[in-house]
């Protein structure tokens, strides 16, 4: 079981049918995160005949060639270990950049510590050593790369001028920004001199082989961990644009404008574009994904009884309107007479301008908590699969129809914590947070809507 605090969650003094849809509601999320723990799906992935490496329906000739590892993200080192497993003594040498946190092992591949969301110059030193076998690779070599959310933070290299603490602020100041994942990217990709397809500049004349474990709606493959191996699409005017829609142009250090301004106007080197040369020996697999891992929760709640709904459009955009949005869905629910269970992906974004502590899904579920007052059957939990939700050691909170009462006689109100961006502490009183610590996936966040129906548990 990922959650740690599963028995004090379902035991909480809440009524019957709160108790029996919030067991529910965890056990789906457990059966997510054991479906998306990154050995299993390279496991079910890959397999070795011989010289021949088996990726899903593709076949790799590996011959006589040098095999390196590298990448970056909260479930690469797990990946590593899974890839070490397969492949054993057939791999020359690795490095992997995850963060500091992770707990896994490796016997080949360097596995370096760095900082994520903000990156540290640990994770500098791991880029330049990536670089290094990258730079060894040659045209009968074979380079997997090992890519996964979180990657971004993971590989900077600050270039042209940049300093590690001017990327440091600029990664601070978008991440309170409310910018979107995408947007963030392609700042960091335009600073950076391993993302956005760099990397595979670097390692290019050797073939590439690419697995990744996607933390982005869609798998866009430029968006994941910034594409430092695929072709990058955005421009620095891009990048510069972002800056000045969220009002941060002039917050930047200088450096960074001086950089995106050259850029725009053509005087730095732009990041490989479809059809460069370095992308003709890669070859990109997807390994698991959102949607997979909202499958594994659909079957566990239709195992226990739930009607099951999974919604297609995820969720990108603001957290206190998607809460707002599931209670909107919830209450609609409520009105069947048999448990229904509504799912839903995406990755919410928040405007920090308090003092507080919390992160989108805690920001999401408060946002909720006032519609959802007075509802003994229903339940919403909002969940992230990484099991860290913003800058906080909890993953996600959990709303019934009792939060609202439970927090009043506690003098709380929803909107004073709304207001100063502190949802971790509000739940935190209520004991409404799930924990579970790094799971060492990530594909994005869940959303679950549970409805006992009519008939009481």
């Amino acid at each position: 079981m990922f959650v740690k605090n599963f028995q004090q969650l379902s035991e909480r003094a809440v009524s019957q049918n709160c108790a029996w849809l919030c067991k529910a509601a965890l056990l789906a999320y457990n059966s997510a995160l054991e479906c998306m723990e990154p050995a299993k799906l390279l496991r079910s992935f890959l397999s070795l005949d011989n010289k021949i490496l088996k990726v899903g329906e593709s076949h790799i000739d590996i011959g006589a060639g040098k095999v390196y590892v590298v990448g970056a993200g909260k479930a690469s080192g797990a990946m590593a270990g899974a890839l070490e497993d397969l492949l054993g003594d057939r791999i020359t040498a690795g490095c992997v950049n995850i963060p500091h946190e992770t707990e896994c092992s490796t016997r080949i591949t360097m596995l370096n510590h760095a900082g994520h969301p903000v990156p540290d110059e640990s994770g500098v030193e791991g880029c330049r050593r990536i670089l290094e076998l990258a730079d060894a690779a040659e045209a009968e070599d074979l380079v997997i790369c090992l890519i996964s959310g979180g990657g971004s933070s993971l590989l900077p290299l600050p270039v042209h001028g940049i300093s590690l603490a001017d990327k440091q602020k600029v990664t601070s100041l978008l991440l309170k920004s409310g910018a979107s994942i995408s947007e963030i990217n392609v700042v960091r990709k335009h600073l950076s001199g391993s993302k956005g397809g760099r990397l595979a500049r670097r390692i290019y004349p050797a073939r590439l082989l690419n697995l990744i474990l996607s933390d982005v709606i869609g798998d866009p493959l430029d968006v994941i961990a910034s594409g430092p191996t695929v072709p990058d699409t955005s421009t620095f005017a891009d990048a510069a644009a972002v800056l000045r829609c969220y009002g941060l142009w002039d917050d930047v250090p200088e450096t960074v404008k001086t950089l995106l301004t050259d850029g725009a106007a053509g005087l730095v080197e732009e990041t490989p574009k479809p059809g460069d040369v370095s992308f003709a020996g890669v070859f990109n697999r997807v390994v698991g994904n959102n949607h997979l891992a909202l499958v594994a929760a659909s079957n566990s709640l239709a195992a226990a009884g739930f009607k099951v709904d999974v919604v297609n459009e995820p969720w990108q955009g603001d957290a206190c309107q998607l809460g707002q949005n599931l209670a909107v869905r919830a209450i609609a629910a409520a009105d069947s007479a048999a448990p229904v269970a509504v799912l839903m992906g995406g990755e919410a974004t928040v405007q920090v301008a308090g003092h507080g502590r919390g992160g989108r899904n805690q920001q999401a579920a408060l946002a909720a908590v006032r519609e959802l007052a007075g509802h003994a059957n229903l339940l919403v939990a909002l969940l992230a699969t990484d099991g860290i939700d913003g800058p906080t050691d909890a993953c996600g909170a959990i709303v019934d129809g009792t939060t609202l009462a439970r927090a009043q006689k506690l003098a709380m109100t929803p909107e004073t914590f709304l207001q100063n961006n502190d949802s971790y502490s509000f739940f935190k009183a209520l004991g409404d947070l799930v924990h579970t610590g790094y799971t060492g996936s990530n594909v994005n966040d869940i959303y679950m809507i549970l409805s006992a129906g009519s008939s009481d548990r």
